[in-house]
């Protein structure tokens, strides 16, 4: 199907700018000749697979060396051997986000490259549970915020001076739909992706002084393993259709070249956004 465009007022500090068209480049398409992210590096968590693999790929098919982690080394072994074959600057270490010195060593990792560090892309997240929200224990209460709340600040915190030194930095969060329209049955997740949208806005406020912007996507139903896998999509379909009512589920690769662009000195004058990235839905 045909990428979806949508044209999009922009109001910024009180100045209303003319429509822009977004779109989103699939996979199957090359980058374009100008490497826009040349020379930088980036972190990008739980990106061995869907929307963080797909956003890891981008970013170093735009010229940017990415650091690739996600908690198994197998599955960090075969990204980086997959980028690396396909000609792309590419490191990669194991990172369960949740914990301290995981967060440290991916630090280190990413230092290594050329001792600092321009993009932070938080995609890690977790949801240990499918039932009620008041039934949710204390453990799967901290399980979820400490992933996928907690982690991007604690490691961004650890990121900051090298982020700061080098100028123009930007962090991009990876929320959900959810936030938006909840999915019954996903309440502690729900809420944690909820807070995301406003963890965004407390730091692109609190960082904007210091030169660094701080951005959220906001995908819709994409196909992944953790969002949908495929032995449940076609049951799941018609389901999440009556909620969001979407014109076609979603690729990893749409969410890639949105994330490239808030990266991008393109967008040096967007910061504290809460961008949806789900084709067309009247619900969202």
């Amino acid at each position: 199907m045909a990428a979806m465009f949508r044209s999009i007022p922009q109001v910024f500090r009180g100045h209303q700018c003319a429509p822009v068209l977004l779109s989103a480049r699939m996979f199957s398409k090359k980058a374009d000749e100008k490497l826009t992210l040349a020379d930088k590096v980036a972190v990008v968590t739980g990106s061995t697979k869907g929307i963080g693999f797909a956003i890891a790929r981008r970013l170093a098919q735009d010229g940017a060396h990415v650091v690739i982690s996600s908690r198994k080394q197998q599955n960090v072994d075969r990204a980086v051997a997959i980028l690396k074959e396909e000609g792309l600057s590419v490191t990669g270490t194991v990172c369960h986000v949740g914990k301290a010195e995981d967060r440290q060593h991916l630090v280190a990792t990413a230092l290594e490259h050329s001792g600092g560090v321009d993009f932070l892309v938080c995609v890690a997240g977790v949801n240990p549970l499918v039932g009620s929200t008041l039934g949710a224990s204390e453990q799967i209460w901290d399980k979820i915020l400490d992933v996928n709340v907690k982690s991007p600040a604690l490691l961004l915190s650890q990121l900051l001076p090298h982020m700061e030194k080098r100028g123009g930095s930007s962090v991009v969060l990876v929320s959900s739909a959810v936030a938006y329209v909840p999915v019954p049955k996903l309440g502690a997740y729900n809420t944690s992706k909820t807070a995301l949208l406003g963890l965004c806005k407390s730091l692109a406020v609190e960082l904007a002084p210091r030169g660094i912007r701080v951005n959220c996507i906001v995908p819709g139903v994409i196909k992944t393993d953790f969002g949908l896998g495929e032995k449940t999509l076609p049951n799941m379909w018609p389901e999440l259709n009556k909620i969001y009512g979407l014109q076609r589920l979603g690729e990893p690769e749409d969410c890639a070249g949105i994330v490239s662009f808030l990266c991008s000195s393109d967008a040096s004058y967007i910061t504290g956004e809460n961008i949806t990235v789900a084709g067309f839905s009247p619900r969202l």
